[in-house]
């Protein structure tokens, strides 16, 4: 089989193959002519192994569709395509595929995963939580950008700062409209890093525009940079705790006019991380991309994890101040500022006075009279204080914005 060359018959005629390697194991040592030259060697794989009532040892051979499976899985990188094939024979594959440890290869798990995502979509992968697990994406950002269909990613504590290429990903391609919810708190994220976050959207119209829910806690971002969120049309829930934002009424007054969302009194349990996990097939390859990390020999593995810490923050004291991160690891406890989009109806029950609910329910007709009695008013002072609010609020063009879409 290394040297020779491979027909197939196709409709009566031979068919010369070339130019494919198949994979093929290595031939047991036998002094047999007849086994040094056959290329389809029995391979103990092809074999089930069990033991009879007596003791003895006693073996099956696996079905032909098995065998087809083992030899389609050893040679994943030659198959163009698994658009068409049941969901189920995809799953069986990509189990075959990960028994062989195809995905810790990194000469072909990309490849791979990307037959299996072009293909069976958020059936891989629908949900991926790296929440604080930096070696797992710098390692494997090849193989994570192969997961377009993700519902659900949370990158929380991944030390991405503004210029992070992950960003131009989450934008540009279809995982872009099938995201609902980013968890993006704890990485160093500034105004600067929203812009660019936002910057498809806002000028291209495409690019999260599917987004639900965003966790932007414990990074330095202020109220300006809240402007960069209006072109979210979807966005229903938001987690600002630990930013340079503080609690007020200027804050709640900028939320709403600004994005539609009110303060929560009670913190939102969608942020409390306890329903974010790994969901898919490839839930185990993760685990076995972050088992074998571990295996890296420790002197190495601290100097990476060294040289990473100074490239994006200096020293380790810093970044706990930075990211308000206690000793032990954990978020110190400060005031939770979960936002959210209330419903049409959820403030018609007379808890809130009737200028509120009129600003929050959007009354047409509270909105009206309050639009009579402001223009029966002879003092026009009344009336700057929206006109200002809706020109400050309006996104124009800046060079930046500009040279973010040069970059797309």
């Amino acid at each position: 089989m290394d040297n020779g060359t491979i027909y197939v018959r196709e409709r009566g005629n031979l068919r010369r193959v070339g130019d494919i390697i198949l994979a093929q194991p290595k031939p047991p040592p036998s002094s047999s002519s007849c086994r040094r030259t056959n290329p389809f060697v029995l391979r103990k794989e092809h074999f089930i192994f069990t033991y009879n009532e007596e003791g003895s040892l006693r073996y099956t051979t696996k079905t032909l569709f098995d065998l087809t499976l083992l030899f389609v899985a050893d040679n994943i990188h030659h198959v163009d395509s698994l658009v068409g094939f049941p969901d189920q024979i995809g799953d069986r594959l990509f189990v075959a595929a990960e028994e062989h440890r195809v995905f810790l290869n990194p000469d072909i798990s990309q490849k791979a995963l990307k037959l299996f995502s072009d293909a069976y979509g958020d059936l891989l992968l629908s949900s991926l939580c790296l929440r604080h697990r930096f070696p797992l994406l710098h390692e494997r950002i090849t193989e994570i950008k192969t997961f377009h269909s993700l519902k659900s990613l949370d990158l929380f504590g991944c030390r991405l700062g503004d210029d992070h290429d992950l960003f131009q990903h989450l934008t540009s391609t279809s995982l872009a409209s099938s995201l609902t919810q980013l968890f993006i708190g704890g990485n160093h994220l500034s105004d600067v890093g929203l812009q660019r976050l936002t910057a498809p959207i806002r000028m291209m119209h495409k690019g999260l525009d599917s987004l639900e829910l965003l966790d932007v806690s414990y990074n330095p971002i202020s109220e300006m940079g809240l402007r960069y969120l209006k072109c979210l049309p979807k966005l229903a829930k938001l987690d600002a705790s630990g930013t340079n934002m503080k609690l007020g009424t200027g804050l709640k007054t900028t939320l709403w006019d600004i994005l539609g969302l009110i303060h929560s009194e009670k913190p939102l349990s969608t942020f409390d991380h306890s329903g974010c996990k790994t969901e898919g097939w490839a839930e185990q390859v993760v685990n076995q991309w972050e088992t074998s990390g571990c295996q890296i020999p420790k002197q190495k593995k601290m100097e990476e994890s060294r040289a990473s810490a100074l490239r994006f923050f200096g020293r380790q004291k810093f970044v706990r101040e930075l990211l308000n991160v206690g000793e032990n690891g954990k978020e110190t406890n400060m005031e939770k500022l979960h936002f959210y989009k209330p419903t049409a109806n959820i403030h018609l029950k007379g808890k809130m006075d009737a200028s509120t609910t009129c600003l929050q329910v959007r009354n047409p007709t509270c909105y009206s009279r309050k639009r009579k009695q402001e223009s029966g008013k002879p003092d026009a002072s009344h009336q700057s204080p929206p006109t200002k609010a809706k020109s400050s609020s309006s996104l124009v063009l800046t060079a930046e914005d500009t040279d973010l879409l040069n970059s797309y």
